[in-house]
């Protein structure tokens, strides 16, 4: 069965149409570019490209009918048809009034209050396109799995490290045994000894970081429950990965590079995790939160001085 055919039939609902940019912005990089020309254009231009067939987009992208259909279920719609319908809905909601939006980079120039502007846009968007694109059926499979886990252990370097140091603390307030590891060596030490009933987490935004998929790897080979979070779902981490959960791949600019629009994502990412687990686990999690607070309130007290 070809992947084309797997999608139609996988049983997963069509994005809402509100959905529609962030799966093009999310899918586009892993996109041949005949296709990305097709999926640039629905997102670019709903209203005109809903009013097309499927031969007037193709004509209009120069590329083919095939190319087409092929984007629409890449998209998640069964054929052209439901795509026409989400453009439809799309460019009715962008008529309804809704503030248009800012795109410009940031320059070297501009003014703090431009700059503020226009990161709270960016981060706005990449949080409503991780939403959109988030596989609600994987991230509860991890939650179930991290749940019940002896031990989890998670990976990542760089940016994606201080993401799985925040991640870590948090499920050891909730009384887990969790540790992220930054680096490779201790890595790679601590996944030999993970067995079955323990999870392995590695956070990528490229998909590809050497250091973060070999630890991975051993852990999946050891047996454990392994989790890739991404930006890059068909990158090679996933290949070790028993569930991924994608992140969005925001735009770049020279002033904003991956590392600042990837942690945004991440961090929506791990934060729906932790309040999966701690909903699931809720009994435990409660009284343990409650005395890790205890335990720290003297910090956040007013010293008392004596003269």
């Amino acid at each position: 069965m070809t992947q084309d055919v797997k999608e139609i039939f996988s049983g997963d609902p069509p994005p809402a149409p509100a959905a529609l940019a962030a799966k093009v912005r999310t899918l586009a990089p892993t996109m041949t570019r005949s296709m990305q020309l097709v999926a640039e254009a629905v997102a670019g231009d709903p209203a005109g490209c809903a009013a097309l067939t499927v031969t007037g987009l193709a004509e209009l992208t120069g590329t083919s009918e095939a190319t087409v259909v092929r984007t629409a279920r890449l998209l998640g719609y069964p054929g052209y048809r439901d795509l026409r319908l989400a453009l439809a809905g799309l460019a009715a909601q962008q008529q309804s009034g809704r503030a248009p939006a800012v795109t410009a980079d940031i320059a070297v120039d501009d003014p703090i209050a431009d700059v503020v502007a226009k990161l709270a846009y960016d981060e706005q968007q990449t949080l409503a396109d991780t939403a959109a694109a988030l596989d609600t059926v994987q991230l509860g499979a991890v939650v179930a799995a991290a749940a019940a886990a002896r031990r989890i252990d998670i990976y990542g370097v760089g940016a994606s490290a201080l993401v799985g140091m925040d991640l870590a603390q948090k499920l050891l307030r909730i009384g887990l045994i969790a540790h992220a590891h930054s680096d490779p060596h201790l890595a790679v030490t601590n996944a030999v000894q993970l067995r079955s009933g323990d999870m392995a987490i590695a956070i990528t935004h490229s998909g590809s970081t050497g250091d973060v998929i070999e630890p991975l790897r051993v852990a999946f080979d050891h047996g454990a429950t392994t989790v890739a979070i991404t930006g890059r779902p068909d990158g090679p981490v996933s290949q070790y990965a028993d569930h991924v959960l994608t992140t969005s791949t925001a735009r770049e600019s020279e002033l904003r590079p991956a590392a600042m629009s990837s942690r945004t994502s991440q961090l929506l990412v791990v934060d729906c995790l932790f309040i999966g687990v701690a909903q699931r686990t809720y009994e435990t999690a409660a009284p343990a939160l409650s005395a890790s607070y205890e335990a720290l309130a003297h910090r956040h007290s007013p010293r008392s001085t004596t003269r």
